[in-house]
């Protein structure tokens, strides 16, 4: 280390034992200058050595700093000063974010790369809102940590982590986010053109929305997501919306299937009785069977907010677009699919080819199994 820095140090012992509040200062800000002068160069051990001598110098800060103004400006300005260093001292950095005041700690809790999930998590359990705030602002954020911000139900810091696109999320999470939104417009908008959002979240949060939200939501959407929510707001407003969210047992369905094909009465006239009849699973089931499938291929296309992906299946079973039609519309609880919906689908079957069709469900089947 530079014959500077050890003298550096050497000020900081007599900052100290002096007790002078001008002199520890002037000395916590010659010393962070000094480490950021060359922080990319410091090895570990340098590194220990300033994390030790400023720590100390801080301490002796933070205890004028409650009454003392200059105290606690100049330790917002360390914090802003370190945050962006990736080599920052470690257990300076801790101490920073500890701080009750959010000038103080805010820099370093959305910015510190030295900050682990584990502290995180600890200061998202028991730091109050601004702090949770400015740690939901990270560019990166796992699960553990949101679980751990989610959990103390504040909608300011749910706003933020939803608008927050490295903020990652678990579907318990989500699920806490999604009954918030129930009531919150605002943050609604920012959840719903999540690409993350799971489809059942995202069809529960469309059926509470207000029409405002609706079209907000619309108008926000990134191109991938359009469709789907465009095709979930169509359905929840003219009240079919599938009824897709239940536990289903497909057991029994898939029993009943198999006797039927083993005595000969599985075939395309079956399939349409099911479908009109709207029997979900018997329909799933029959379709995976004339198909060459599986329920478990077949059930996540009934599923879908798309009618492409079911149209393989039924093309490859070699289905009359009469079947198919009724399959499709078997998906809603009740009602029938718009009529340019389903020209836009007869259409695209028509283009599609069995063989094809079967070519891309076998590789469907290979990839579930």
């Amino acid at each position: 280390m530079s014959t500077a820095a050890l003298s550096v140090i050497d000020e900081v012992e007599s900052a100290i034992r002096t007790g002078s509040p001008e002199k520890g200062l002037e000395t916590a800000r010659r010393v962070t200058d000094l480490f950021l002068s060359s922080a990319g160069s410091f090895n570990d051990e340098q590194i220990a050595l300033f994390d030790d001598v400023l720590e100390r110098l801080i301490g002796t800060i933070e205890l004028r700093a409650i009454a003392d103004m200059a105290a606690r400006i100049a330790l917002a300005e360390i914090s802003a000063q370190l945050a962006p260093i990736a080599q920052a001292p470690p257990s300076v950095i801790r101490r920073l974010a500890n701080n009750d005041e959010i000038r103080i700690a805010g820099p370093v809790l959305q910015e510190s790369a030295r900050l682990d999930d584990g502290e995180l998590v600890k200061i998202a359990s028991s730091k109050g809102e601004p702090h949770l705030l400015a740690v939901a602002g990270r560019w990166w954020l796992k699960e553990i940590v949101t679980d751990a911000l989610l959990a103390r139900r504040y909608p300011s810091v749910s706003r933020r982590l939803a608008a927050n696109p490295g903020a990652r999320m678990s579907a318990k999470g989500f699920t806490v986010i999604v009954g918030q939104a129930e009531s919150d417009p605002e943050l609604a908008a920012s959840v719903g053109i999540r690409v993350d959002l799971p489809s059942d979240l995202r069809r529960r949060l469309l059926r509470s929305a207000t029409d405002a939200v609706r079209t907000r939501l619309l108008s926000r959407a990134p191109p991938d997501l359009f469709e789907e929510i465009q095709n979930a707001i169509a359905a929840v407003t003219v009240g079919i919306e599938r009824d897709m969210s239940g536990v289903r047992d497909f057991e029994g369905a898939k029993r009943a299937i198999a006797g039927l094909k083993a005595t000969g009465q599985l075939n395309e006239a079956t399939l349409l009785g099911f479908a009109r009849q709207r029997r979900y699973e018997e329909t799933v089931a029959a379709l995976a069977a004339l198909s060459g499938s599986t329920v478990e291929v077949i059930r996540p296309l009934m599923q879908s907010l798309r009618e492409d992906g079911l149209l393989v299946p039924c093309k490859a079973a070699q289905l009359s677009w009469e079947t198919t039609a009724a399959v499709l519309e078997s998906r809603f609880a009740t009602g029938a699919m718009k009529p340019a919906d389903l020209e836009r689908a007869q259409s695209n079957f028509a283009r599609m080819t069995a063989e094809n069709a079967r070519r891309t469900l076998r590789f469907w089947q290979v990839r579930a199994s």
